[in-house]
């Protein structure tokens, strides 16, 4: 027999057969297509507006934030579009998010090489975490509930942020809402066109019709990455590479494996583990921090369909990351230019059914004092060591549940 611990360090095999071109096709359509063009527009709004804000805050040029970008959309899409196509479901990997947030006050007093540096390291980190197994058997252990009101406290500023977009500009986001009810409450009519969708048409001809879009002007058309070669630093080490990994682990790729196992899929934890790893070396050349399996990216290519066929909004999301990769420069003017209610509206309606099942998995259970621990810490917002709430409510809530809620507790 196998020894179960070397079982336990083999990367997960993909599904046979592996769908052909036709049978890719085949499963596509209008639903699946809605879901990773709104999974993409997630991720080509508010997240690069987060890059260009660290970047500027860093002292970057333009050219290298540009390359930043290139690798975040292009190279990240190439491994969407081939892990979604192997496992066959949604697996979109682009980048972590807290991670940016870290490289922001640490450019102050680091040089962009020495940054680079760390990256280098964070994936070399992971990718060695990743072969030894450690990653499955911890993510397998921690309780799912503990795991979905993390997520819920995550995803719960979509809604509150569409709720204010309502206030705030209600010219662009109560037709997006509308049309958005109007086509859910219409089963045969939403199965033609998905509410998200129909609510992105109708919010871009709000947009249109107002006046309201300003792309500004863009810097070039098409991407030009630019090498940096690393630094390797010690300060720079023991300051941003656990904190990197740890986003990307715990914080972005935690989220990502809850919300799809949520929708009935099974991810390669281990594969995705090691390819964040050896992805993040990749992008690192280019300048791009640490690449990671997405939370909110996942949750709206599995939000709805069937299925067996949700592998395909993660193939297309990929395929329009690798063309807004090519066409950085432009699409970012093109994105950061609709008004912002535009974007908290779509994310938060596409969040909706996502949260719902968070919060019925958190807190329909038998661990509901942790989940309500987990799910506050989150939602607090607070960072300590550099780490943001998300570790701090999985900790929190893991340790809630331990003391107050084992049998022993209970008993």
């Amino acid at each position: 027999m196998r020894d179960s611990g070397a079982a336990e360090r083999l990367i997960e095999r993909p599904a046979r057969p592996l769908p052909g071109p036709g049978r890719v096709l085949r499963d596509a359509g209008p639903l699946y297509a809605g879901n990773a063009l709104v999974g993409f527009v997630f991720a080509a709004t508010g997240p690069v507006a987060v890059i260009l804000a660290v970047g500027e805050q860093g002292g970057l040029t333009q050219a290298q934030i540009a390359s930043w970008v290139f690798g975040a959309f292009f190279l990240n899409g190439v491994l969407t579009v081939l892990s979604s196509w192997l496992y066959r479901q949604p697996l979109a990997f682009f980048w972590t998010i807290p991670g940016t947030v870290l490289v922001g006050p640490a450019l102050g007093h680091l040089s962009w090489p020495e940054v680079v540096g760390t990256f280098v390291v964070t994936g070399l980190l992971i990718a060695v975490l990743g072969l030894t197994g450690l990653v499955r058997r911890v993510m397998a252990v921690v309780p799912m509930p503990i795991v979905m009101a993390m997520v819920a406290g995550v995803f719960l500023r979509f809604g509150v942020d569409l709720v204010r977009a309502l206030e705030d500009d209600v010219a662009v986001a109560a037709p997006m809402v509308v049309v958005f009810l109007a086509l859910s409450a219409v089963p045969a009519l939403g199965a033609r066109v998905p509410p998200v969708l129909g609510a992105l048409v109708v919010g871009a001809v709000a947009v249109a019709v107002s006046g309201r879009f300003d792309p500004g002007t863009a810097d070039g058309v098409l991407a030009a990455p630019v090498f940096t070669a690393p630094a390797w630093s010690l300060q720079a080490m023991l300051e941003l590479v656990v904190p990197l990994a740890i986003t990307v682990l715990v914080v972005q790729n935690g989220q990502g494996v809850a919300v799809l196992r949520a929708a009935r899929h099974d991810p390669p934890v281990t594969a995705v583990t090691v390819a964040c790893g050896a992805w993040s070396v990749l992008t690192a050349a280019v300048g791009t921090v640490s690449t990671c399996l997405t939370g909110p990216t996942n949750a709206l290519l599995s939000a709805s369909g069937e299925r067996s066929r949700q592998y395909t909004a993660g193939v297309l999301c990929g395929l329009l990351a690798i063309v807004f990769g090519v066409f950085a420069p432009l699409f970012t003017g093109l994105m950061l230019g609709t008004p912002a209610a535009f974007v908290a509206v779509l994310g938060g309606l596409a969040m909706l059914r996502v949260l719902q099942t968070s919060f019925v998995t958190a807190f329909g259970g038998d661990r509901t004092f942790g989940a309500l621990i987990t799910f506050v810490v989150t939602v607090s917002d607070v960072t300590v060591l550099n780490i943001g709430s998300a570790f701090w409510g999985l900790v929190a809530g893991l340790a809630a549940s331990w003391l107050l809620e084992r049998p022993a507790a209970r008993g």
